[in-house]
Formats: C-alpha cells, sequence, structure tokens
C-alpha cells in the first residue's frame, strides 16, 4: 500500500504550506482521501477528507476556514493548503484514505507522516 506524504517543513506563524500525498489509483478511487495530524502524547486527530467528486470536503474545527483539501484524479494526488498557521498546527501529518469522506476515524490505509512545525 503505497500513501506517500511530501511538503512538511518549518515555517513561521501567519505562514502557509502544501501538503501533498501520491497514492495508487485504486486507492484514490476506491476510497476517500483524508488528512490526519499527531502530536506527542496525543491521539490521531482529524483534519479533513474530500469525496470522489472533489465536490463534498469536510473539516475538523480547528481546520475550517484556514485549510483546503483537493485532489488531482490525474495524478492520484490529494493536497493540503494550509495558511493562517499556528504554533498549535504543529505535528506530524498523516494522509490515509477511509472508508467514505463523512466517514471520521474510518480508514483503512495510512500513509507515512510529514512533520510540520510553525514557530511563534
Amino acid at each position: 500500500v503505497q500513501l506517500q506524504a511530501f511538503g512538511g517543513g518549518l515555517v513561521q506563524a501567519g505562514g502557509s504550506l502544501r501538503l501533498s500525498c501520491a497514492t495508487s489509483g485504486r486507492l484514490f478511487n476506491t476510497y476517500a482521501p483524508a488528512w490526519y495530524r499527531q502530536t506527542p502524547g496525543k491521539d490521531r486527530e482529524f483534519v479533513a477528507a474530500i469525496d470522489g467528486s472533489g465536490q463534498s470536503t469536510y473539516y475538523s474545527d480547528s481546520a475550517e476556514g484556514r485549510f483546503t483539501i483537493s485532489r488531482d484524479d490525474a495524478k492520484n494526488t490529494v493536497y493540503l493548503h494550509m495558511s493562517g498557521l499556528e504554533p498549535e498546527d504543529t505535528a506530524v501529518y498523516f494522509c490515509a484514505v477511509q472508508r467514505t469522506a463523512s466517514a471520521r476515524y474510518h480508514v483503512q490505509y495510512w500513509g507515512q507522516g510529514t512533520q510540520v512545525t510553525v514557530s511563534s
């Protein structure tokens, strides 16, 4: 199973970052791509998900209005554009595929994480 996340790094508060996650066509077309994040000592938390059409998106309260999830079907890639980043957004971000876009935490496969660090 291939879910490879890219794009993490160090950014100042208020800045932007775009994460990308490439996967196989089978996973991309069968399940809903999603992003989760995790900080040390805490459970992994849902961030965003997108349905197969790309028309329906779902966000956590903390991501709503600042993050945008999108997909490129030709590249079997899902993106998470993050703006207005805050130190509280510092975490390892994981891409995943879940049963449906609305089915938070019903993850079928996890990808590798990418570290995002927001400095104040």
